[in-house]
């Protein structure tokens, strides 16, 4: 797929049943990484946190929840039709006073340097055409000792659990995605970039080669998730 304005339309036209075809596909237990996370973006003292991919808001949405009042999260995204949604959600949760959204690429972020005390993006980097340019954004934007947050899906190693998952995922998934999202070629495109993301390793040291320090990985729910962390 040719990259960053395929992803978009492609996006775009999955946004109305992104959300729903997400918690169902994961189990939910998405909501358990975030959670992970947020341990890590949140300090409880008021902080500028800037959420890059922030699709529909999910992340956004749940980091607006828990920062300290005072705080100001802005979510990120090259798709608007994803970004569409993240409103009513915002409104709905209580928060839609605390968010402010704008479209932007997150290889090229319209932020000053050493704008934000934290950088996140949930699940969305592997879309990226250039990762390590994404990188080198997200750490530009942060304040000396701030820190980027990243979640990623990710191949499991073990035997067993990669056969199930290379099942699933491979086979069920673009099955199901299909048929619920009328784009069947998306939920194709969605397991086999995260078969195409750099090793955890490698992506660590990506991180280090874009500037961060203390880069650091957590593995979840036997691999299918993991969590980078690196300081400025």
């Amino acid at each position: 797929m040719p990259r960053k304005e395929k992803v978009r339309e492609m996006f775009d036209h999955i946004a109305p049943s992104y959300d729903k075809l997400n918690h169902i596909l994961s189990l939910n237990v998405d909501k358990l990484w975030r959670r992970h996370a947020l341990k890590e973006i949140v300090d409880g003292t008021p902080q500028r946190i800037l959420d890059v991919a922030c699709g529909t808001g999910d992340s956004t949405i749940s980091i607006a929840k828990a920062a300290a009042e005072g705080s100001a999260v802005i979510g990120a995204d090259i798709s608007e039709g994803m970004m569409a949604l993240v409103k009513g959600k915002a409104e709905k949760a209580g928060v839609g006073d605390r968010i402010t959204l704008q479209v932007a690429d997150g290889e090229d972020l319209p932020y000053g340097e050493g704008a934000f005390d934290r950088v996140t993006c949930a699940f969305g980097i592997r879309n990226f055409e250039q990762k390590g340019k994404g990188l080198e954004e997200f750490r530009r934007v942060l304040k000396p000792g701030g820190k980027a947050v990243i979640l990623e899906l990710s191949v499991p190693q073990n035997r067993l659990v990669r056969w199930a998952y290379d099942l699933y995922f491979l086979h069920v998934l673009p099955g199901i995605g299909g048929a619920v999202s009328g784009d069947r070629a998306a939920y194709k495109y969605l397991p086999a970039s995260v078969h195409n993301f750099p090793s955890p390793s490698e992506f660590c040291r990506m991180m280090e080669g874009a500037g961060f320090r203390n880069v650091r990985c957590r593995t979840f729910s036997f691999g299918l998730c993991r969590m980078f962390v690196g300081e400025r």
